[in-house]
């Protein structure tokens, strides 16, 4: 291992170190980009199971061959030149491309028959009302809502820099962050794919709010394999961080995703991850952005409380699963 592994960017060595050459390389994939391997095969062989059902399987297949086409060229830049710059940026590189990912599970769920109806009954039942619906009325302040919509547009933030952190803080367990964060993702994604519940904002929409005011949840059956309208977000519309967070559901939200709220889940998993970093300063800064987040969840009706209360199990769950699968990777 090279000396300069474990030295933190806030330094002028760790700045130099960025470039300096391992003498001792990983020479494989490393432990997230294998993460993404077995993801990319298993969803290639569930489009060829449904070829003849899916939209746009020839684009889906292409796209897994882009995918890895980028994750081999990285590698194999980073075998020439084996150097902290490039091993980070093959983990970047994933993060980001897990916005790419996302949208796809929805290729799939349409197909399934929408579980909405039930999702709705059981949040009625344990809460006798829809938390989703009465949330934003009980507090209608333009404050309120703006930090709500800062809150869920920090998501984002969160990831990124959280990974940034360990890049430059925590080098040694870079790897292991970015495994941490890129599997829990895709075993959300994995039940995005297979339980096919849309969240407030589509199914209010679909089913009509009298209905849903009335207790009145009807089975929507395959209605978002040729739908995908939802109801704009409560809140203040003139608001800055309102509007950011309209334009992201904009570019790139489906009728997917919501059960459990990988927003609450993964945003948990950054919580623990700078509790582990052991710089309480960054905890504390994330913690009202979290507050906020978890909250906005259900405010702007993207999703049930049972999905942000089965995101945070969840995303405590994976974390300490996916930490302890990778307790012996160190850069």
């Amino acid at each position: 291992m090279a000396k300069n592994d474990n030295t933190s960017l806030m330094t002028i060595s760790g700045w130099k170190g960025l470039f300096t050459i391992d003498h001792n390389p990983r020479k494989g994939l490393l432990l997230f980009e294998k993460v993404v391997l077995g993801y990319t095969i298993l969803t290639t062989l569930l489009i060829f199971f449904l070829y003849t059902k899916l939209s746009n399987p020839v684009e889906m297949l292409i796209a897994r061959v882009r995918f890895m086409a980028i994750m081999l060229a990285l590698w194999g830049v980073y075998r020439m030149v084996p150097c902290r710059l490039l091993l980070g940026l093959r983990g970047f590189v994933q993060l980001a491309m897990l916005g790419i990912w996302y949208p796809e599970t929805y290729e799939f769920n349409k197909l399934f028959p929408n579980l909405d109806y039930l999702f709705a009954g059981w949040e009625q039942e344990l809460f006798g009302c829809q938390p989703a619906l009465l949330f934003s009325k009980a507090l209608p302040s333009h404050i309120i809502s703006e930090l709500f919509d800062m809150g869920y547009g920090s998501y984002y933030f969160m990831i990124g820099f959280t990974a940034l952190f360990y890049f430059a803080v925590r080098y040694r367990e870079f790897t292991r962050a970015v495994f941490v964060i890129l599997a829990s993702f895709f075993v959300y994604y994995i039940i995005y794919i297979f339980l096919p519940v849309v969240g407030p904002t589509y199914y209010y929409h679909a089913v009509g709010i009298n209905n849903i005011a009335q207790g009145v949840f009807p089975n929507i059956h395959d209605y978002f394999l040729n739908h995908n309208n939802c109801l704009p977000s409560p809140g203040y519309t003139d608001g800055f961080f309102y509007q950011f967070v309209e334009s992201a559901k904009s570019a790139g939200e489906r009728p997917t995703a919501a059960f459990p709220s990988s927003h609450v889940g993964i945003s948990t998993i950054c919580m623990l991850l700078a509790w582990h970093s052991k710089s309480r300063r960054l905890f504390y800064i994330y913690l009202p952005f979290y507050i906020f987040l978890c909250c906005a969840t259900v405010y702007i009706q993207a999703h049930y409380l049972i999905d942000a209360i089965a995101g945070l199990v969840t995303g405590v769950m994976f974390y300490f699963i996916t930490m302890w699968m990778s307790r012996n990777v160190r850069i």
